[in-house]
């Protein structure tokens, strides 16, 4: 079981952080590429967010009230885990709008338990950091050591 890699798109679509923690796991993409993919995923997961299905209440009743009243059953959330026979792709949306997209082996446990360990210690380590600016690339040295030694735990297992 193996964490690959850690991607962070701000709520543009522009990569602010990026992170492999297993040499031998992904192909090696470049710098440009990995500006691309944040990109290109940042616009699926719109488009994804909008092909949520909408209800109609009591399309099966005859009922005045709500004849015509159009509704989602939860709020979109568009793309969530993308899994291929290699890798399996974890998305985590914060309430801001950033993405955290977490690339793991396939047959990799409680990546939802992981993504929230990520997003926390990036809220404590980035955004307490009086020195960060928001959407801009992430440069906490902090951040990087408690993240690769939580990884590395992960990792080892």
């Amino acid at each position: 079981m193996t964490v690959f890699a850690l991607i962070i798109i701000n709520k543009a679509g522009g990569l602010i952080y990026n992170r492999t923690f297993h040499e031998g796991g992904l192909n090696k993409i470049s710098t440009n590429d990995y500006l691309v993919l944040a990109g290109t995923f940042h616009g699926v997961h719109a488009i994804t967010a909008r092909l949520s299905p909408i209800h109609t209440p009591g399309a099966n009743r005859n009922s005045a009230s709500s004849a015509g009243t159009m509704t989602r059953p939860e709020p979109p959330s568009g793309l969530e885990v993308l899994e291929s026979e290699n890798f399996r792709l974890q998305c985590f949306t914060t309430l801001t709008g950033i993405k955290f997209l977490l690339f793991t082996d396939t047959t990799q446990t409680n990546v939802d338990l992981t993504m929230r360990r990520v997003y926390e210690m990036y809220t404590d380590y980035v955004m307490k950091n009086p020195f960060y600016q928001l959407e801009m690339p992430v440069r906490c040295d902090m951040f990087d050591r408690k993240l690769l030694s939580y990884i590395r735990e992960i990792n080892n297992r």
